[in-house]
């Protein structure tokens, strides 16, 4: 009996043992995560906004800054090498596994990154200073693709894949004060390249998690891309001609917009033709929409139409054999069959869509680069007050944006939602043309409620009045853009879908900041906020015809909101 009761205490112990190692392993993972996540946060907010308020303290020209933005194209761009991300293993790297093989020279390139841009000075090497910068954009933008595999491979029952999202998120948020805030308070104190070199120690920081992190095996078995072999699917031959196309269309806008960048930044002193992005964008980025957006639409509609007349399909299942089919099933799952499902189901409404991601954030992406240097150069509040009112201030604006929006999902519905959104973000640039034309009205209202009353600063008062309505604006578009998007996407594809659709997202307001720049350079700012708050109005109409849309969908897929005539004939159909 004595035997049996030690043998019991020690299967208890052992089984407690087992407890705390699993409790330890799930806090190792969010701990993990949450690192990854400022991992992920901190190139980002350092790349994409704080450099652009380097360089306009630097007093480069608002067109090269419009330019250089150009790097945050890397992450509209990122799902196009990520098959390769996920199926290549690095040599000597690739010992760690094959996510932190990847991270691991993901975050070295990124600390190295930020150590370089503190030893280059952007005025006598803009060049240098923009190639740096790219190089960074890109290992910032595989860094994401790599974290958002890991975070999905790790999860399971305990640490599952909602709240490794949510500790990521934090991680992100975090890095976003300390990249931006905390960022603009050093560099009145200690200069930008001291602070981009503290930022590329803190980076380097970050390779500790990923020597501790977990890895994960490949599965055996591509359970994604089984379908794509079936019998009665578009032949792999065929695939591989309709994605090769793409491809070739998408490298095409990369190598152009990199060769427009490499002309924009070594053009020769007192140079009497030199390039600009205004002639640019207007000759050449409409090509450049149509080959990465509409050519690949019209090709997977022809897929689709090929698909559902047995054209060109397979008659029996023919399984991956080598790794260049299964790496070619990956790429299509990433590129062509979001696309293929959502023109499927949509049919000619798919162009409202695209519509609708095209330009819904058109007005926050166009003109986001030029924030700092219109607070700090234009405006010429310190460093300080914009760290305060644009990136702590204004963050719980967007709280409230957001926490607004959520209030509105549930009244109102989501069209109604995503309209006011759209109209909020147009009407808020006008905030800024006010503010830079001195901020009457701004004055009127904060008269009008008191806000001068309470002692404050008044030009920190129409600061913030502003930041006040662009955030709010933005916290509520945002919120309802990110529901729309996931209303459309298929819970078959909803994880390639998205990802595709969030990257279009950036593609048109990116493509014009290099030629707002230079609007900005020749007739000043208010002009440009006039010309971003009618831009927003495109994604309006959008929405209004998508609203229309949705409506005429649910009305015919219910046939008691039809016309008397139109149901009975509906009804009668169903029961033939």
């Amino acid at each position: 009996m004595a035997t049996t009761a030690i043998g019991d205490d020690l299967d208890t112990r052992e089984l407690k043992g087992w407890r705390l190692l699993k409790v330890a392993l799930r806090q190792r993972k969010t701990a993990i995560m949450l690192v990854f996540g400022f991992s992920s946060g901190l190139p980002f907010s350092l790349l994409v906004g704080t450099l652009n308020a380097w360089l306009g303290e630097a007093k480069v020209d608002l067109a090269t800054i419009g330019i250089i933005s150009w790097i945050g194209l890397a992450y509209a761009f990122k799902f196009l090498w990520s098959p390769l991300v996920d199926r290549t293993r690095l040599p000597l790297l690739g010992s760690l596994g094959r996510r932190r093989g990847w991270l691991l020279l993901c975050q070295i390139v990124l600390a190295g990154t930020f150590l370089a841009l503190s030893l280059t000075n952007p005025v006598l090497a803009i060049g240098t200073f923009a190639l740096v910068a790219v190089i960074g954009a890109f290992a910032s933008a595989t860094q994401d693709v790599v974290i958002d595999a890991w975070r999905i491979d790790v999860a399971d029952d305990r640490a599952t894949v909602d709240i490794l999202s949510s500790i990521y998120q934090m991680g992100f948020r975090t890095a976003a004060l300390v990249g931006g805030a905390l960022a603009l308070v050093l560099s009145a104190r200690i200069s930008w390249p001291g602070v981009y070199a503290v930022m590329g120690v803190v980076m380097a920081l970050t390779i500790i998690a990923t020597l501790l992190a977990p890895d994960t095996a490949r599965a055996h078995e591509d359970r994604e891309s089984s379908a794509l072999r079936e019998q009665g699917a578009i032949d792999p031959r065929v695939r591989a001609i309709a994605l090769g196309i793409v491809a070739l269309g998408w490298l095409w806008a990369i190598y152009t917009i990199a060769a427009f960048m490499v002309r924009m930044l070594n053009v020769a002193p007192g140079d009497p033709n030199p390039p600009k992005a205004s002639d640019f964008t207007a000759s050449v980025g409409p090509w450049i929409i149509a080959i990465t957006v509409v050519l690949p639409m019209i090709i997977a509609a022809w897929l689709d139409r090929m698909k559902s007349q047995g054209r060109y399909v397979i008659e029996q299942a023919a399984p991956a054999r080598t790794t260049w089919d299964r790496a070619a099933d990956h790429a299509y799952n990433a590129l062509l069959l979001p696309l293929t499902d959502l023109i499927r189901r949509l049919g000619w409404g798919a162009v409202i869509v695209f519509g609708i991601i095209l330009t819904y954030r058109l007005t926050d992406s166009i003109w986001g680069p030029f924030a700092f240097p219109f607070y700090l150069g234009e405006m010429q509040y310190t460093a300080d007050e914009v760290a305060f009112a644009s990136k702590v201030f204004g963050v719980f604006m967007t709280i409230a944006g957001i926490a607004i929006g959520g209030i509105m999902f549930v009244t109102l519905g989501r069209m109604p939602t995503l309209m006011i959104g759209a109209i909020l973000a147009a009407a808020t640039n006008l905030l800024y043309a006010d503010l830079a034309a001195g901020g009457a009205a701004i004055d009127a209202f904060a008269n009008l409620f008191g806000l001068n009353a309470l002692g404050a600063d008044p030009r920190m008062v129409r600061l913030m009045v502003a930041i006040s309505g662009e955030n709010i604006a933005g916290g509520l578009a945002g919120a309802a853009y990110v529901a729309y998007l996931s209303s459309i996407a298929s819970k078959e594809f909803s994880a390639v879908q998205y990802a595709l659709l969030s990257s279009l997202t950036l593609l048109v307001g990116s493509l014009g900041r290099g030629a707002l720049g230079e609007m900005i350079d020749t007739q000043g700012y208010v002009p440009v906020f006039y010309l971003t708050a009618a831009l927003g109005g495109i994604a309006v109409v959008f929405c209004a015809l998508e609203w229309l849309r949705s409506e005429r969908s649910r009305r015919s897929a219910d046939p008691s909101r039809l016309p008397q005539s139109d149901a009975a004939r509906v009804m009668e159909g169903d029961t033939a």
